[in-house]
């Protein structure tokens, strides 16, 4: 019987910072701020360890686990991390085209690298989104082969599970 293969998984998360935005400034309670990252799962489903710069203040940090980092002291630069001229080198063109048109973030190229290397087809990256009233609405890049992409539209509600103080969504 073949034993069968577990393919890597990759999710964006929060991690946070110890800087604070300058509107938080002046709380006696200072909000930290917080930033996306991509991580990749290895087969037991731990964050496989990397390096991310806060987009706020430029510290690096080590991405230990989901919503867990390391400050890297003395450190707000490195070598070590990937930018978004790196990955470019790796995707198709069209890809690149599309996600240079809507001005992502990092961890979004990284989630379109790690969709086409894995080849986690049908897959798709939120290119935007906005709220209103209880809805998200916004676009999809649905990645459905190699050298197929689709853009689309999609609309969720969002409902607050006031017993259990949880955000629930779902497609409208």
């Amino acid at each position: 019987m073949m034993e069968k293969v577990k393919m890597p998984d990759g999710l964006k998360h929060l991690i946070s910072c110890h800087c604070v935005l300058p509107q938080f400034r002046r709380r006696p309670d200072p909000i930290f701020h917080k930033f996306i990252v991509f991580s990749v799962l290895n087969d037991d489903d731990n964050v496989i360890p990397k390096l991310a710069k806060c987009n706020n203040c430029a510290v690096v940090h080590r991405v230990i686990d989901i919503c867990k980092s390391e400050f890297i002291h003395n450190q707000d630069d490195s070598d070590a991390i990937m930018t978004e001229a790196d990955i470019k080198l790796m995707l198709p063109q069209k890809i690149i085209d599309i996600l240079e048109s809507y001005n992502v973030d990092l961890p979004i190229w990284e989630q379109a690298q790690f969709i086409i290397e894995n080849q986690k087809w049908n897959n798709f990256i939120i290119l935007t989104s906005e709220t209103f009233e209880n809805k998200v609405e916004g676009k999809i890049l649905r990645i459905l082969g190699e050298t197929f992409y689709k853009i689309e539209v999609f609309t969720r509600e969002e409902m607050i599970d006031v017993i259990n103080n949880n955000k629930v969504s779902r497609p409208v």
